[in-house]
């Protein structure tokens, strides 16, 4: 027997589980497939390297969906203060400038994910299976798509959503095509203890190898984002703790406090990907699986929780007006909505990878001029601060605090 679903989401990582909330208590059936659940939170456990830095859109969205709670009650670390500065330019953005209690807030995609598939389960009309491994995806244009899992079942789907990540098997299988290179950098994650205890900012310097930055977490501990060339990555990744501790100590502007103790280290290419259409007839990307953004501003999460909260919208406004969510009309609507919006941020972040990530004159120039009128500026630092917020552009109504279901 096959299971029929209006929508299959493959990925329940953080953009499909919010994909899946934003249909939750409509009228569409929706399954979402994961391979294993992520393993349960506990106060006691240390952070895990993977943070993000979700901005005020993200956190009306995850909010408005229902799910807010689940990480306020584990773990969240709120920062008021965001400061950028190079050898001779130096700007600090403060939440209290455009009276929001916060710029955003450091959690651990973990939690996040957790705090997202324990509210979509709530819901009557979204079915989670997992652990799930798909045996084969079958795509006909015109038809329900059908995934055969590792068990046998059957499920079809009018519309099949690929959250799956960067290498999504969906995004193969029906035919989309991506465009991609590789920056010749990499980011090593570095958790650390620290001596002061939990701050409320966030910041990052500029140096010819490449940006250092510094996210807060809570207690006395931090995390470190140091990008350098991959050989350069891979000798720090090596050394003992205690080595790489002093590397810190040496390396890093005294603004980071006393490093009492490296805890775990993690390291990866910095990539950028982009999918040449978000959208066939009856399917649709999101996430990664659409876009892979340089991590300069933290805003891969941000941009693919976007996502989410825009095909929610978009699905169920065509529900509500009969029509076919499968058609290739409707499922355009979301791509207009998102892909440019994506494009821009993409490329916003390779200008400004390429104008800071190096050591030639006339652009040390000009980004410490830049720096310099961010700061004296403030009509243009303030609008700075809500894009970096999310709060710029065409948002979606979750991303504005509003229902999509009333």
């Amino acid at each position: 027997m096959k299971e029929k679903f209006d929508v299959v989401i493959i990925g329940g990582g953080m953009v499909g589980a919010a994909v899946a909330c934003s249909l939750g208590d409509s009228s569409l059936s929706v399954a979402i497939i994961e391979s294993a659940l992520p393993e349960a939170f506990d106060a006691a456990q240390p952070h895990d390297l993977r943070v993000s830095a979700l901005s005020i859109a993200s956190k009306n969205i995850i909010e408005t969906v229902g799910a807010w709670k689940g990480i306020e009650n584990k773990r969240l670390c709120p920062f008021r203060r965001m400061r950028v500065w190079e050898t001779a330019g130096d700007t600090e953005f403060n939440s209290d400038a455009i009276d929001y209690p916060a710029l955003g807030y450091i959690v651990e995609n973990r939690i996040t994910q957790l705090a997202l598939i324990e509210r979509l389960t709530e819901f009557k009309n979204i079915q989670l299976i997992t652990p799930a491994t798909i045996k084969k995806i079958n795509y006909t244009v015109g038809q329900d798509s059908e995934i055969e899992l590792e068990d046998q079942r059957i499920l079809t789907a009018k519309v099949l959503v690929a959250a799956d990540g960067g290498q999504s098997k969906v995004r193969q299988s029906v035919g989309i095509g991506v465009t991609s290179w590789d920056y010749k950098q990499h980011a090593l994650v570095i958790y650390i203890s620290t001596e002061y205890e939990q701050q409320d900012i966030t910041w990052q310097r500029f140096v010819p190898s490449g940006p250092q930055a510094f996210l807060p977490l809570t207690g006395k501990f931090g995390s470190i984002v140091w990008y350098n060339t991959p050989d350069e990555v891979k000798r720090l990744k090596n050394l003992p703790y205690e080595d790489l501790k002093a590397e810190l100590i040496t390396t890093f502007p005294d603004c980071l406090g006393e490093v009492n103790q490296v805890l775990g280290v993690a390291s990866f290419p910095l990539k950028r990907q982009h999918a040449q259409s978000y959208a066939k007839p009856g399917v649709v990307l999101v996430g990664d699986a659409a876009h892979m953004i340089n991590p300069l501003a933290g805003q891969g999460v941000n941009i693919g929780l976007l996502d989410a909260a825009a095909l929610g919208e978009i699905l169920i406004e065509a529900t509500q007006k009969g029509e076919d969510i499968s058609d290739i009309s409707v499922l355009k609507r979301y791509e207009k909505l998102r892909r440019n919006e994506n494009l821009k941020m993409m490329t916003v972040m390779d200008v400004f990878y390429q104008v800071f990530s190096n050591d030639v004159l006339p652009l040390k120039f000009i980004r410490n001029l830049g720096l310099g009128l961010a700061e004296r500026i403030l009509p243009a630092k303030n609008k700075v601060m809500r894009a970096a917020m999310g709060l710029e552009g065409n948002l979606p109504k979750l991303a504005r605090g509003e229902k999509i279901i009333n």
